[in-house]
Parts: structure tokens; C-alpha cells; sequence
């Protein structure tokens, strides 16, 4: 188990327990990490699971893939931290890993 960190606009931390293999949005979901809304269930197609990877992780979760880059064209104030939460894998290597979610998708 890899503990994920989801940090809420208003400050608000929620950590829960990720699976390796599955995705930190399916994460989210499965924990009811609001404002994480995965319209498209995984598919890399909306972007309504955007999230801010913590600076010190973002070599961790590794860098975007062009079709995640093309999505991230959706989604409000992205930034050089941006990430789709369905593109990152949660693995033994991801604990503790803290990720912000936008303000606008709340």
C-alpha cells in the first residue's frame, strides 16, 4: 500500500490507502476525493481528474505522455506540475505522495 495525500483548495488534507496498480484517480474515487470527478472513468479523455503534483514527487510520478499533454489543454491553470491523475500509477515507490487539487474543480 502507498499512502496518497489529497490536498483540498481550502487546505484540507484526506490521505488514504492506494493499491499499487491502480491509478491515484482511481484512488480518489474509490475514497470519494471530492473534487476529482473522473467523468471519463480513466480513459485520458477529459480532464476533470487534474491535479498539482508536489514538487518533490514530480520525478517520482514521472513526465507527461502527449496525449495527457493534449487533455491538460482542458483543464483551468495548468501548470508545470499539472498532472492527470488517471496517468499516474500508484506503486511502493509513491508513498506518501502529496497531490493538490484545483480549486476550479471544486
Amino acid at each position: 500500500m502507498a499512502k496518497i495525500t489529497f490536498i483540498q483548495h481550502d487546505g484540507k488534507e484526506i490521505t488514504v490507502d492506494g493499491v499499487p496498480g491502480m491509478t491515484v484517480m482511481e484512488t480518489a474515487v474509490k475514497n470519494q476525493v471530492q473534487g476529482i470527478d473522473a467523468d471519463c472513468g480513466g480513459a485520458c479523455a477529459c480532464a476533470t481528474c487534474h491535479v498539482y503534483v508536489e514538487p518533490e514527487w514530480q520525478d517520482k510520478v514521472g513526465a507527461r505522455n502527449p496525449m495527457e499533454e493534449d487533455m491538460l489543454d482542458f483543464a483551468f491553470d495548468v501548470r508545470d506540475n499539472s498532472r492527470l491523475s488517471c496517468q499516474i500509477k500508484v506503486s511502493d515507490a509513491l508513498d506518501g505522495l502529496r497531490v493538490k487539487v484545483p480549486e476550479k474543480q471544486f
